[in-house]
């Protein structure tokens, strides 16, 4: 009886606990979970487990590993925060898969990504024809986003948070030499003063950080 107390006291102790890290890691939707979020919620299980199999370890020897991976993880989440190559390493960037009717294969093979996948997803959208279709992006998430011919073309930032996003800028047949001089007719000498910036209808929209405002 005592054994089973001790674990009734743990099972209720460990939920609150990972509720409670849970709501500290932030709100995210399963398939938008990063790779750190991931190992996280594994080791955590792992170590709830361990401590409810082993009533006669000191709780301690549990409740801290949860709260160095709670560390752990929001550390993270702050740098990711701050730098974009930190977080397209850790979470992935959008990668376009269609483009004009056209699979990239070079791009479908760098994402290991197969035709079986690709095809089953277009399906899934009620998509017929691969030509069809004039862009389709497979996000960090690994869906797949489709814009058919005539449909609103998606867009894509080409500066986050200061960071210059090479890829996009790529996708719309534009160069990085281009941007900085586009950024300098707006007054803007360097890309690290603009939190968001985008090409829209041959125009370039620019939102500058609070800082330089």
């Amino acid at each position: 009886m005592h054994d089973l107390a001790i674990i009734g006291f743990r099972t209720l102790l460990l939920y609150a606990l990972i509720v409670l890290i849970l709501r500290l890691m932030g709100k995210r939707e399963v398939g938008e979970l990063s790779v750190i979020d991931i190992v996280v919620f594994v080791i955590i299980a792992e170590v709830a487990a361990f401590s409810l199999d082993s009533p006669d370890t000191k709780l301690i020897n549990s409740i801290l590993p949860m709260l160095v991976l709670l560390v752990i993880q929001y550390v993270s989440s702050w740098i990711s925060l701050k730098n974009k190559k930190f977080r397209d390493v850790v979470d992935g960037d959008t990668s376009v898969i269609i483009q004009d009717g056209k699979i990239l294969e070079e791009e479908m093979r760098k994402q290991r990504y197969n035709l079986d996948d690709l095809f089953q997803q277009l399906r899934e959208k009620q998509i017929g024809s691969v030509f069809e279709v004039a862009y389709a992006y497979l996000e960090p998430s690994g869906n797949l986003a489709v814009f058919k011919y005539g449909e609103t073309a998606p867009v894509l930032p080409l500066i986050s948070d200061g960071d210059i996003d090479a890829q996009h800028l790529s996708i719309q047949d534009k160069t990085e030499d281009w941007l900085l001089a586009e950024l300098r007719k707006k007054g803007i000498e360097d890309p690290k003063q603009v939190f968001y910036c985008s090409y829209e209808n041959g125009e370039l929209k620019v939102q500058l950080k609070q800082a330089y405002l």
